[in-house]
């Protein structure tokens, strides 16, 4: 069971780093977030199969603070979102 997981983890890191190509290629900044994101949420799961599969503590640690980095780097982009628009409109009133 601990060889599946460990594949399993390892095919999910195949899927990110070929979400690493859309964070640095992407037509939009909001298509790099969604990307982003998808770098978190695949890095999370594959430290928690991980941390199934071997018994190295602190690994459920890890996987809880990328996904607290996850969440706020997507609300500090909608944040800057924001900002920009409101920036945007202001100037457009000039």
């Amino acid at each position: 069971m601990n060889d599946f997981l460990l594949i399993a983890a390892g095919f999910i890191l195949l899927t990110v780093a070929a979400g690493l190509v859309r964070v640095l290629r992407g037509p939009g900044d909001a298509d790099r977030m969604m990307a982003v994101q998808l770098l978190g949420t695949g890095g999370v799961a594959s430290l928690l199969l991980i941390a199934s599969a071997t018994t190295v503590a602190g690994v459920e640690d890890v996987a809880l603070g990328l996904a607290l980095l996850a969440a706020f780097a997507s609300v500090a982009f909608v944040n800057g979102v924001e900002t920009d628009a409101s920036d945007a409109s202001e100037a457009n009133r000039r």
